[in-house]
């Protein structure tokens, strides 16, 4: 495949972004744009690197590196406990979930009464406090191009898909619980699970940037070595 890197004109900051487990959507337009037109070749170049792009059929883009394990960390888990609390939760108050986090919103004002309703779940991922919450959870959400801060109003972006996807796995699996035993039977609640076990329904996303062990400036002049190795 020829590559052109003259015209891939948002590289940098694209990379940048995704290096940094960040997911790209409309959100960020121009970026987003060039990856839509050029995903091939994105593709390829990011691949001789090691790294996986992946495109969501709902619109956002994010790296998958083909080194990482099957290891889950602890903001995944969070994350993704988060999201199940917040679709129970929206359907006790009788809203539909999907509206709410596929583009629809919620205010920080609702965070102390959520935090309140599921203090025990909460607990399992150390969060305590509505500070902790903001920080561990809320912050991580906006930093990963989950959801954008405005105000103090969190309007949820396409990526969220991902984790939905996982609460609808877990729904599944209780309905089919429900199913093959008596009514009477309790479901088991989430629980986070230990960082050195494995959970393929769990999604895995890398710790920040100043964890990993290449800088995103020598990741990216690497690929584009490898590319012009390519061109040879």
């Amino acid at each position: 495949m020829n590559i052109d890197l003259k015209e891939m004109t948002q590289l940098a900051p694209i990379f940048r972004e995704l290096f940094k487990g960040y997911h790209l959507s409309r959100s960020e337009p121009e970026p987003y744009a060039q990856l839509s037109n050029m995903q091939d070749q994105y593709r390829a170049l990011f691949k001789a690197l090691g790294f996986e792009l992946v495109c969501d059929p709902r619109g956002f883009y994010y790296f998958v590196p083909e080194q990482m394990g099957a290891q889950v960390n602890k903001t995944a888990q969070r994350l993704a406990l988060f999201t199940f609390i917040l679709v129970e939760h929206l359907a006790d108050q009788g809203r539909d979930p999907l509206a709410v986090l596929d583009g629809g919103s919620l205010g920080r004002d609702e965070l102390p009464a959520l935090l309140d309703k599921y203090r025990d779940l909460f607990q399992q991922a150390e969060v305590t406090t509505q500070d902790e919450l903001e920080e561990k959870i809320i912050r991580r959400l906006t930093q990963l191009g989950f959801a954008e801060d405005s105000n103090g109003v969190y309007r949820f972006l396409p990526p969220m898909h991902r984790f939905l996807d996982v609460c609808l796995s877990v729904q599944q699996d209780r309905d089919l619980a429900a199913s093959l035993h008596s009514s009477d039977l309790p479901l088991p609640a989430p629980e986070l699970i230990a960082e050195e076990e494995s959970e393929d329904d769990i999604i895995l996303i890398e710790e920040p940037l100043e964890s990993a062990e290449e800088s995103e400036e020598a990741a990216l002049a690497r690929a584009i070595a490898a590319e012009k190795e390519l061109e040879a």
